[in-house]
């Protein structure tokens, strides 16, 4: 099993327009701790398409899920998924190594704990994009962990794009509607909910929800408040 559990960070050539600049000063070292970002949202909404947009010139952590389902036609191993058998995925749950994971339409997913850790520590924000069992067992876990619901704008344009992947049974396609009916009536149980109607407004809704939780008090530690009052 490969040692590398989840994709390079993003090292940016600049902050972005939207105003996110990157976490970590390099004459001070991190001056808080990451901020440990949840997307998710019901299949085929979009969830990659934004993030790649979103997270593009950042220098934020994403954490690559496990999965044991098959890959889908145009799916890199080891960039978008970590794909392993059952058996490897149960092993490494038995051993405590995943943060969260669930069962989604017969495959499961989870999301490996020590990167993340890590990331967070070093003031590096991380991005998990999970399933929404998965998203509501961080959330048990972690006071600090920012929930984003992403919308399809309805279940008929939702239908019209899983269709328009053509990856999948209409049997299946069933099964992923039905299981968004009701995740969309779990969505007011997230701290955000961004509707994919338009990629360029809902990337930008992310980013400004992104900016307003690093601007939050509660983030400045002590060390930077005496830092900025002795000064």
């Amino acid at each position: 099993m490969s040692a590398t559990l989840h994709t390079p960070e993003v090292q940016p050539s600049a902050a972005r327009s939207t105003g996110v600049s990157p976490a970590i000063s390099a004459a001070t070292g991190p001056s808080r701790r990451g901020l440990l970002i949840v997307m998710t949202g019901a299949s085929g909404v979009g969830k990659g398409t934004l993030r790649e947009k979103w997270l593009k010139d950042q220098n934020v952590f994403y954490s690559m899920s496990w999965t044991t389902r098959e890959a889908r036609s145009g799916e890199r191993p080891g960039i978008d998924y970590h794909f392993v058998s059952a058996e490897q995925f149960e092993a490494h749950a038995q051993a405590g190594g995943f943060l969260e994971h669930a069962e989604f339409v017969g495959n499961r997913y989870g999301t490996p704990r020590g990167p993340i850790d890590e990331a967070l520590s070093r003031g590096q924000d991380v991005i998990l994009e999970i399933e929404v069992l998965g998203a509501m067992q961080v959330a048990a876990q972690s006071e600090e962990a920012v929930l984003i619901f992403i919308m399809p704008p309805s279940l008929g344009e939702l239908r019209r794009r899983l269709e328009g992947r053509a990856t999948e049974t209409p049997e299946r396609i069933e099964k992923r509607l039905a299981r968004a009916r009701e995740e969309i009536l779990e969505a007011r149980h997230f701290r955000y909910v961004v509707v994919n109607d338009d990629l360029d407004r809902a990337v930008d809704d992310l980013c400004a929800i992104q900016r307003a939780e690093r601007l939050k008090a509660e983030r400045l530690s002590d060390n930077v408040l005496q830092s900025i009052a002795s000064e």
